[in-house]
Parts: structure tokens; sequence; C-alpha cells
């Protein structure tokens, strides 16, 4: 995406990896930046963009960023800087620990339906399954081949490279096991203490609700809360797991595209669980939170809260018939806006295609 930036701008630029760095020296980042500068001061730029891919596997980069960054900035140089990176959770820490309030975050969300429908003319019912990995997008006639792709490039980097190599995790199978438990039961509620006796690996609801935070840091899998007037009941209620993108449900079950899509009550599954990544992948851009409703096995599925509006979405599907959530939760709460998706309201594919600013 920033190649084809770049080839669009006028300003002359610099792009460049970390991976050329000898030794992973963070030095490197020095002498690029001096490149960078010498190119300025030679062609009298008034201004240059720097990129530098995979920052994040220099060790102390930021360190390095900051002083190069400040050094330009006491001299006045107007020396733009992009840095990528493919560990989320690496970047962001980078970013934190050192270059306070000299950056702005800018993160890439997983592709959306819109997204890979033109660039590979997907078909709702293919995102639905397969989800929004544009690496896998060839793969689609191949499920074997596709399934080995997400296990082996995507989700097992993942893991590997942005969860288990940035933080403190005592227990990796255990992780590993949440986020295969939490990924089959995407669009369910299921209790840390249920969980523990499905696992082979030991641990406490403690541990697991650590790790479940960490996959959500990573948009692998989240836990949405239950909404309630008061903070206290949301942050004790039962998780209802929600993957970010559904091609992580589809990787971690057994069942085929078509095996899912001739089944009501699996197609709905899927169904639930796109609209609620598709929900999640926006909340932090938007600004708004994603929980859940249930009372007395009535229930809405999502509730989107922005300050004091709040927006409850029903989705309908296969899995079960309509029950009286929507009539409950607008009685006690009087929601700003009332959606239901798919059946013979809103279509998923037009769900998908828009923009959630305007149920606002």
């Amino acid at each position: 995406m920033v190649k084809q930036v770049t080839q669009e701008l006028t300003v002359p630029h610099l792009l460049t990896t970390a991976e050329e760095a000898p030794d992973k020296n963070p030095a490197w980042i020095s002498y690029v930046w001096q490149q960078a500068r010498q190119a300025m001061r030679l062609n009298n730029y008034p201004e240059f963009l720097l990129v530098i891919d995979e920052i994040h596997k220099l060790d102390n980069w930021s360190e390095v960023v900051k002083a190069e960054w400040d050094a330009d900035t006491m001299r006045d140089v107007n020396l733009k800087v992009v840095l990528l990176g493919s560990s989320r959770l690496l970047i962001k820490d980078g970013l934190t620990e050192s270059l306070a309030g000299r950056y702005e975050l800018i993160e890439m969300e997983h592709w959306s339906f819109s997204e890979m429908r033109e660039a590979f003319g997907m078909s709702a019912e293919q995102y639905i399954y397969y989800g929004g990995y544009p690496g896998a997008a060839s793969l689609l006639d191949d499920e074997k081949r596709w399934r080995k792709y997400m296990r082996d490039a995507i989700i097992e980097p993942a893991i590997t490279k942005d969860v288990l190599t940035t933080k403190r995790v005592l227990k990796p199978a255990l992780l590993r096991q949440l986020f295969q438990l939490g990924c089959a039961y995407s669009g369910e509620l299921l209790s840390f203490n249920k969980i523990i006796g499905q696992l082979q690996e030991a641990g406490n609801t403690s541990t697991l609700a650590n790790y479940l935070q960490l996959l959500d840091e990573s948009k692998l899998l989240c836990g949405l809360q239950q909404f309630a007037a008061d903070d206290a009941r949301k942050y004790r209620s039962v998780p209802k797991y929600q993957v970010y993108n559904s091609g992580l449900l589809s990787a971690n079950n057994p069942l085929i595209f078509k095996d899912v899509y001739l089944s009501p009550k699996e197609w709905g599954k899927w169904v639930e669980s796109t609209v609620g990544a598709y929900l999640v992948n926006h909340a932090d851009r938007l600004e708004y939170k994603v929980y859940y409703w249930r009372h007395d096995g009535d229930e809405v599925d999502f509730i989107l809260q922005r300050s004091r509006q709040l927006v409850a979405i029903e989705v309908k599907s296969g899995r079960r018939k309509m029950n009286q959530g929507l009539t409950l939760f607008r009685e006690q709460f009087h929601p700003t806006t009332e959606l239901v998706v798919g059946g013979e309201a809103m279509p998923i594919e037009q769900f998908l295609l828009m923009d959630i600013e305007i149920l606002f």
C-alpha cells in the first residue's frame, strides 16, 4: 500500500527495509537516515520522505529513531518518516516506550468485503467463509491448500511473532488452545471455567483472561462483554468470543465451504461471526465499544456504544429464530438505532458494504 502511495507522490522518497541491516544492528537506521538527509541537501529538496519497512526487527529501534527525529527537529530538517512493521505489538511497544508525542499510529484493519471484492472479485458468500486475507485469495479453489496456508503463513506467525515474542507468556500451549477454542466458539458465550475443562494444558481463569487480552491486542480473537448500565457488571460477564476475521473461524474448523453453506445452522454461525468481525475491526477508528446483551434467553447479538449513543444489531440467521431481545432492549435502554441484518431485513452483503458511521 505504501509503495503505491510513493508511486503517486511528487515528494522525493527513499523506501528501504530493516531486513537489509547487517546483523540487525539498529545503527543501520542512522545510516539510511543520513542518506535521506544527503539526498535532500544535494538536490536542494524542500522536503523528503523516508520509508523503513520491518522496523521492529531491529533491537532498540525506537531509541535510534527518537534520536534522529529530534536531531532533525532541532535543525528544522523537513524529513518525513513512515515506519512499517508486520508485528503490531512490537510496533506499539516501541512507539509508546520512546516516541511519545512524535508519531501518529495508523493501524491496518483486516481487509473488508468491499476491498476483497474489488481486488479479487470475491462474492459475499466467499468472504463470509474465507474472510479477508489477500494472500489466500488465489487459493479458494483448493481448500486443503488454503487451510494449510492460513495455518502456516497467517495464524502461526501471528501467534509466534506477534504474541509470544513480545509478551511474557508462561504457557504458550495454553494460549494456542485458547485461540483454537475461541475461534471454534466464535459468536457464542463460554465462561473461562468451562473452557478450563476442555483444555489439555493446566491454567486458571486469570491466565486465560490475560491471554485473551493478548489475542485481542493482536487483532485475532476477542471476548465481547455483556452490555450493562454499570461497568462492574460488564467486566464480570461471560465473554462472547469473536474472531477478527472469519477466515480464522474456517481455518480452525473441519467443515468445508460447501458443508457450511448448505447447513442453515452452521451458515448462521459464520454470518454472525462475519458481522461481528466487521464491527470490531472498525471499533477503534470510529471510537465505539462492542458488546452483546442477554436476559433470560433473549438476546441482542451486538450493542455498539459511543458516548451516550447506543446501536442495537440483531443478526437474523439460521442459527435461531428471532427472539424478543430487541424489544426488551429497546424498552430498557432506548437505543439510538436498531438494525436487523439478514433474512428479509438488510441483506448481509449490503451490511458489509455499509459505512458503520451512519448508524450513529
